[in-house]
């Protein structure tokens, strides 16, 4: 109800009774009223009319009570008296001529909404347009305030039927009456004819020169989706894309941008998805884990595995607050606590994630430190074989020895004989060859034939490069002792 209530600028109020107070033209307009068992009939509404003297006094009382200020010069509207002076007019109401009558109603609609009795100001507008010489300008500013009024009070139809009238009725319809239109349509279920109506207020906004409201769009897209069905999946997330695309220039708010990104998600539109995630991720706008692993793994998909660390990084460093609710486990009572930390947090998962892209994008240095981590906190021992397998590339065997022994110490590893061999070719490189030996021994009993082939072929080698290095090292020792 609220919301509906910002539709209603109390300012207007105050405009129409300026405007007419006190008037010297008197065109005729000529609106035809409709009745169901009567014949159509025109009745003559004027554009202006002239209080009497009287009541004209008394009005600009009125008006000159509601324009007061404070010392600060804020508004400060001596209501006690326009209640008085209008109660004055309404128990004198049979000697008041039908215009001057309609100029009070008018006034006392604006107090009872001032007020929030909605009801009365309600029955105050019907007062006003039954009046037979109201003005045009007093009469269909109450038709679009009572349409307000009963939307605000929940009778939806009641309120579009008052807009409609109020458009046959009015000289200029604007985009805005059409888009208090679309609203009250959507809010009975008529979704076509509410999506029509934000259409036609959307465009004349823009002949209008000004911007369409950003809740219009919202609502044609809302429309979209409960078409869908009717309209077909593919092409009402399409219908969709279009208002999404034009929300991220206009109001480039952080919904908008997951929005599009998930409908270009729903199509298959993989490339364009990660692009919208990343021009989110620059505008700052992603403040979820959630949403950093997925552009993260967006980029990994297409090849920018760089990029995709930077995200995951950037998530590490920055620092959100959020609220948790915290049940004392004596009292049952509970309380909300405030936590700071990062977006994106250093789990095993996100950690084997940032270590997995700077290893694709070949930043080992960068993969070595942050695989640790996630080793570490791993229950099995796969991140340190991985790891071991990044030191050895690096040539650090003793780093890679400590690593590949640790994840054959946590277990669970699939293919551990490939391990073992791993290991054993570490050792071989340390020229520690009866270890390396050994890790062959139990790689080569493994079921597989190609590993038990391999595993052997490795014994054979490591035992000739023992003898060879033994060799070598005994003509260095003879030749050392001829000199």
């Amino acid at each position: 109800m609220s919301n509906m209530l910002k539709l209603i600028n109390k300012s207007k109020f105050l405009y129409v009774f300026a405007i007419l107070a006190f008037s010297f033209s008197y065109t005729t307009s000529y609106i035809e009223a409709q009745s169901s068992d009567k014949p159509k009939k025109q009745i003559k509404y004027k554009k202006a009319r002239a209080l009497q003297s009287k009541t004209a006094k008394k009005m600009a009382k009125v008006y000159e009570a509601l324009e007061e200020v404070d010392e600060k010069g804020e508004p400060s509207p001596d209501m006690e008296t326009v209640v008085e002076i209008l109660t004055e007019l309404r128990n004198d109401k049979e000697n008041l001529k039908s215009y001057d009558r309609s100029v009070m109603w008018n006034s006392w609609a604006y107090v009872y909404f001032s007020e929030e009795k909605y009801e009365l100001a309600m029955d105050s507008y019907e007062k006003l347009i039954a009046e037979p010489e109201v003005t045009l300008p007093l009469r269909v500013g109450a038709l679009l305030s009572l349409a307000q009024l009963n939307m605000v009070q929940g009778d939806y139809q009641k309120g579009i039927n008052l807009i409609l009238q109020w458009m046959d009725e009015v000289e200029t319809v604007t985009a805005q009456s059409w888009s208090l239109l679309g609203s009250a349509y959507y809010q009975i279920g008529n979704f076509k004819k509410s999506m029509s109506s934000m259409e036609t207020a959307i465009l004349m906004a823009e002949e209008e020169g000004y911007k369409p409201k950003e809740n219009w769009y919202n609502i044609m897209a809302a429309c979209i989706g409960e078409l869908k069905l009717e309209i077909g999946e593919k092409k009402a997330l399409l219908q969709q894309l279009d208002i999404y695309e034009i929300l991220v220039n206009l109001y480039p708010k952080k919904l908008y941008f997951i929005q599009l990104a998930g409908t270009y998600g729903q199509l298959g539109r993989e490339k364009d998805y990660m692009i919208t995630l990343k021009a989110a991720h620059a505008k700052d706008f992603l403040d979820r884990e959630s949403e950093y692993l997925a552009l993260a793994q967006l980029l990994l998909v297409n090849q920018n595995p760089y990029w995709a660390a930077k995200v995951l990084v950037s998530g590490q460093e920055k620092i959100v607050t959020t609220v948790e609710t915290v049940v004392d486990e004596v009292t049952k009572e509970e309380s909300k606590i405030e936590k700071s930390g990062p977006v994106v947090k250093d789990t095993e998962k996100n950690l084997k994630l940032l270590a997995d892209s700077w290893r694709m994008a070949q930043e080992i240095d960068l993969a070595i430190p942050v695989l640790a981590q996630a080793a570490e906190l791993s229950k099995d021992g796969k991140a340190y074989v991985l790891l071991g397998n990044l030191y050895l590339a690096e040539d650090k065997l003793d780093e890679a020895v400590d690593a590949i022994k640790k994840g054959l110490k946590k277990g669970k590893i699939q293919k551990i004989s490939q391990v073992h061999l791993t290991l054993g070719q570490a050792y071989f490189e340390l020229l520690k060859f009866e270890d390396a030996k050994k890790q062959f021994r139990t790689a080569a009993r493994d079921k597989d034939k190609k590993i038990k082939t391999q595993a052997n072929n490795w014994i054979k080698y490591t035992e000739n490069e023992e003898i060879r290095v033994k060799n070598l090292a005994l003509r260095r020792d003879y030749i050392q002792s001829q000199s």
